[in-house]
């Protein structure tokens, strides 16, 4: 075995690696870029080197300068990961040719699978089903057309060298032939540097069904369950889950069988992938072979009790597979799904930025989290933007699900755009609880996974959460500022200081609480509450949206314990407790609430008697500029007319007359920077007759 080990990639897949490497007792050397100098998998090393700038051309793609500080570094192998150089057949030959073990396969095995239609010949001979279709080298267009129409519609045009959807084209009749052919092989090789395509049939909806497979020096060859990863965005995977639920054992040994066939064909050594699809008859194909280890192996460690990376390094070192087919066992159901920093709500576009709040979910033995982030780390937008992987196990597929959606409830984060409320949609999904399913899926489902769609139910449902969400919001500030003035009257050494009281108080007459909060949606919610003491707790009573609601909570740690009631003057007749955790980086915070989170920023925090002073409303609620006029001194206005518009964080805010009177003064005009609580205006208002 190995004594010393080099890992050329970074975030999750480094850590992961180092984890068993140092399980194993061998030494672990990191490499970062500028992006990643305190970098998780930088800490968790032995040892770390520098390698360049941040862009992947500058840093984890420079081969030579790996192989250089695994000389210097005394490694005797290094693991690629995936991603970066995992399949490149060059790095893998350059570190053969200087003495370098590297874990993976042969720098041959690589180049053989490297290309679609190259695989596919491969595997024919192997007889490994294929998919009816044309992958040769003669590639004019009028042969194209003709294979086309001999093959029958709808088929599917491919990149042979490429992947990521790139260069692909499904063709539904002979008229759309020969235009997508030519669209494909611009974009191929405008993304690939190569315009060879191949087409084959086109299944409609089939599941994309993968098989692991190991493979030693020896000549062995097992494979070790099967994985299901149908739910796809952009034949981009979601979820995968292990086993493929609904598959025969007839099906699963002809499936294995032929990944093993498919591995041997090529003297494949170490951890692969072989993926197929598997249509709706029973049918299965050859689609191509991963020559690395694979994101969602951890589904399949679960569920065999194997540890894939040791095996890698193992047979990397010159051992057997520690196990026969005979001997490999499968229990339980296990689920992945990747935690990543992106936008539903806007194409899924990339989030980077500071991961301000970090929760995960805890660990056991059927919950694990896999993960190069930590709390305050950046996601740059220099790499993939995957926060972790959260993988559940359980004895069946529903209690493995179960323990899912679970966990993504209880996964909290901040800071960045995310998808864990989405992903907890597609395992809360009835077809998907079902395994009904097939790789289209998002596209059937996509408009209600991400709260676009719904039902009325549904969507009365989560209009509802949000209501309870601004509610509980702004409970928090209350139960925010009695803990800060709690606080400042300790400091003070007089714990009885009225200073320390946080609502106004009069005679006779309820104390008031004005909250601003600005949402996601960039609307600023002006909301009221009333508070009334019974026994020295306080219940605060506001409305929203014509709903009546009562709350009463504290503020212990980072989790708001609440009890809220609606259309009730009492909250013991319907009360709902609630303990929401609250993640708050200076004005900003965010409710996690089931599987959702709601950001919000308090724009304004005052506490004002019953009959608060009106004129307040015509205070700046934050830093901004004014943008122009929309009355003149002079004229008359009604209760909530506009008078003027500020613009503050990208977005227009109306400033509206406090009552019915007439204009007497602006303060500030077009273009001049305000401060928050400024007067902007003076509005005389009018006489009662």
């Amino acid at each position: 075995m190995f004594t010393k080990l080099l890992i050329a990639n970074r975030g999750e897949i480094a850590c992961r690696i180092i984890k068993t490497a140092q399980a194993m007792g061998v030494r672990t050397v990191a490499l970062y870029s500028d992006a990643d100098i305190d970098a998780r998998h930088v800490a968790m090393a032995d040892e770390s080197f520098y390698l360049g700038g941040s862009a992947p051309a500058d840093s984890y793609l420079k081969g030579e300068l790996i192989i250089e500080i695994a000389k210097k570094s005394g490694a005797q192998a290094v693991h690629p990961g995936y991603g970066f150089l995992s399949e490149n057949a060059e790095f893998a030959l350059m570190c053969e040719q200087s003495g370098i073990a590297f874990v993976g396969p042969s720098a041959a095995a690589i180049d053989s699978m490297g290309s679609k239609s190259a695989a596919k010949e491969i595997m024919g001979a192997a007889n490994v089903p294929l998919v009816p279709g044309y992958h040769g080298d003669v590639q004019e267009d009028d042969v194209l057309v003709q294979e086309a129409n001999n093959m029958g519609f709808p088929l599917l045009i491919k990149a042979a060298y490429g992947g990521g959807g790139k260069g692909m084209r499904i063709v539904e009749s002979k008229d759309e032939v020969l235009e997508a052919i030519q669209s494909a092989r611009r974009e191929a090789i405008s993304s690939f540097g190569n315009d060879k395509l191949l087409m084959e049939r086109y299944l409609r909806q089939p599941r994309h069904v993968e098989v692991q497979v190991f493979a030693d020096s020896f000549g062995n060859c097992i494979y070790l369950s099967d994985r299901d990863c149908s739910i796809q965005r952009r034949h981009q995977k979601v979820v995968e889950e292990a086993p493929a639920p609904g598959l025969s054992d007839a099906l699963r040994v002809s499936m294995g069988e032929a990944a093993v066939a498919a591995a041997k064909a090529i003297n494949y050594e170490g951890a692969g992938t072989v993926e197929f699809l598997l249509d709706t008859d029973g049918s299965f194909y050859f689609m191509e072979m991963n020559t690395r280890l694979q994101v969602e192996h951890p589904v399949t460690e679960l569920v065999t009790g194997q540890d894939l990376v040791k095996w890698q390094l193992m047979v990397a070192s010159g051992s057997k597979l520690p196990l026969t087919q005979d001997e490999v066992r499968i229990h339980g159901h296990a689920f992945e799904v990747r935690i990543y920093a992106e936008d539903p709500q806007n194409d899924f576009l990339p989030a980077s930025g500071k991961l301000n709040f970090l929760r995960e979910p805890e660990q056991s033995k059927y919950v694990r989290i896999d993960s190069g982030i930590r709390e305050n780390d950046v996601i740059s937008n220099f790499y993939d933007p995957m926060i972790s992987k959260l993988i559940t196990w359980d004895e069946s597929r529903p209690r493995a699900l179960q323990r899912l959606v679970h966990a993504l409830a209880s996964y909290q984060i901040s800071g960045l755009k995310h998808n864990i409320e989405f992903l907890a949609n597609i395992a809360e999904h009835e077809a998907f609880a079902s395994a009904d399913f097939s790789t289209d899926f998002i596209e059937r489902y996509g408009e209600a996974l991400i709260g676009h769609g719904l039902s009325a139910d549904v969507a009365t449902n989560q209009s509802n959460e949000r209501q309870t969400a601004l509610a509980l919001a702004a409970l928090y500030q209350l139960c925010a500022r009695k803990a800060d003035a709690k606080r400042c009257a300790i400091n003070s050494h007089d714990p009885y200081s009225p200073w320390g009281a946080v609502s106004g108080f009069r005679l006779n007459s309820a104390s008031v609480h004005q909250v601003a909060l600005l949402d996601d949606d960039q609307k600023i919610n002006h909301l009221e509450l009333t508070e009334t003491q019974v026994a020295s707790k306080s219940f605060y009573q506001l409305t929203i949206n014509d709903t009546q609601l009562t709350l009463s909570g504290e503020l212990i740690g980072e989790t708001l314990h609440a009890e809220i009631a609606v259309n009730s003057q009492s909250i013991k007749s319907n009360a709902h407790k609630i303990k929401v955790p609250v993640s708050q980086v200076g004005d900003d915070f965010t409710l996690f609430i089931n599987s959702s989170s709601y950001h919000y920023q308090a724009i304004k925090s005052e506490v004002v008697e019953e009959q608060d002073n009106l004129e307040d409303k015509l205070k700046a609620p934050m830093n901004g500029t004014i943008v122009t006029h929309l009355v003149a001194v002079g004229d008359e206005v009604t209760a909530g007319q506009g008078i003027m518009v500020m613009e503050a964080m990208k977005m227009e805010y109306t400033i509206e007359s406090p009552f019915e009177g007439v204009v007497s003064a602006f303060f500030f005009n077009a273009g001049e920077l305000v401060s928050d609580g400024m007067l902007l205006a003076e509005v005389t208002a009018s006489e009662e007759e």
